[in-house]
């Protein structure tokens, strides 16, 4: 079966990669299109051989479509998604417009893909942050039970987009030739050589929503809010990857030896961690890749029941366009999508 596809904010970091995911795995396509805003239609992008041009979204688009992938904002998407379903296509969305609602999935596929058997045509795509993390935890939390998470992230500025891409790039670049400043379009402050201890607005509480999300969407996912979760994200001077030190108190004991062993067995997930030879996950290790890799995984001498370990994702691929592409290729497995009105 083959399906007619569209990536809704085609020009962006995670709609490219969305682009050269489908090739690469070489989702069954009949037809791609690839949507924008007015200021990209025209622009050429090659897939499968051929120059496909950028087309401007309208509520129009979808006709005839099967399957949405969408990554163009929250705002957009909760324009836009209601005539993608209204048209019979089921839209895939990375943005955080659905993900907290009630019945709407909030899927990562090795964690939870049966929950796309109850979609209403719009299925979630988790937080970058929150995606990689729980492909860890989900094995640890089976055999377990998660009481706890203490999370520190240190997120690239892909995340962001492609701006701060370029900002990075060009502060970098700039200081390196001798300036003394720089100037900051789009985090409030130089992010060349430096931490910002925020990501996203802050809330009243004194947290984020970054740090909120990665909360609120990790009991969704594992199913279970009892789980106890406090976070700090971080945004830092790297280009692609993103890296977590994740603090896990589990309710049953489970040594280090045996949480790596789970994690071995793990779907989608790869255990570096060999303290001898220095060898661990990084950011630039993970780059490109699909998987997500686990390392430093350690019995926490603080408590009795505590595992740390490092996790490190590429944010672009398992945190946005992979997971988005797992979900449609599940969908289809599934024979939940195609089925147009």
């Amino acid at each position: 079966m083959t399906l007619n596809v569209v990536i809704m904010g085609a020009t962006g970091a995670v709609g490219q990669e969305m682009l050269r995911t489908v090739e690469a795995r070489q989702f069954p396509c009949a037809s791609l299109k690839l949507l924008a805003s007015e200021r990209s239609v025209g622009r050429k992008f090659p897939f499968r051989g051929k120059l496909h041009i950028v087309e401007k979204l309208t509520p129009e688009s979808f006709k005839g479509v099967d399957l949405v992938l969408a990554s163009a904002g929250a705002s957009v998407s909760r324009e836009f998604a209601p005539h993608a379903v209204a048209a019979g296509a089921v839209i895939v969305d990375n943005t955080s417009a659905f993900r907290m609602e009630p019945d709407v999935p909030l899927v990562v596929p090795e964690v939870n893909a049966d929950a796309l058997n109850k979609h209403k045509g719009i299925i979630a795509n988790p937080n970058c942050s929150t995606a990689q993390m729980v492909v860890v935890l989900a094995p640890i939390h089976r055999a377990a039970g998660i009481k706890r998470l203490v999370i520190s992230t240190y997120q690239s500025v892909s995340g962001t987009g492609q701006k701060a891409i370029d900002e990075c790039l060009r502060q970098t670049r700039e200081l390196l030739s001798g300036a003394r400043s720089v100037e900051c379009r789009v985090y409030p402050h130089q992010i060349a050589f430096n931490v910002l201890p925020h990501i996203d607005a802050f809330l009243e509480n004194g947290y984020t929503k970054e740090e909120m999300k990665m909360v609120s969407e990790t009991r969704k996912i594992l199913g279970d809010d009892s789980i106890s979760i406090t976070a700090t994200t971080a945004r830092v001077p790297v280009l692609r990857g993103h890296s977590e030190s994740v603090n896990v108190e589990t309710r049953k004991k489970i040594s280090a030896a045996e949480a790596r062993q789970l994690l071995r067995s793990a779907p989608g997930v790869v255990v570096v961690d060999d303290p001898a030879l220095f060898d661990y996950p990084t950011a630039i290790y993970c780059e490109g890749r699909d998987e997500t890799y686990v390392g430093r995984i350690r019995e926490d001498i603080s408590n009795p029941n505590g595992l740390e370990m490092w996790i490190v994702s590429d944010n672009l691929r398992k945190g946005a366009a992979l997971n988005a592409v797992q979900i449609a290729e599940e969908l289809l497995r599934r024979g939940l999508v195609g089925k147009r009105k």
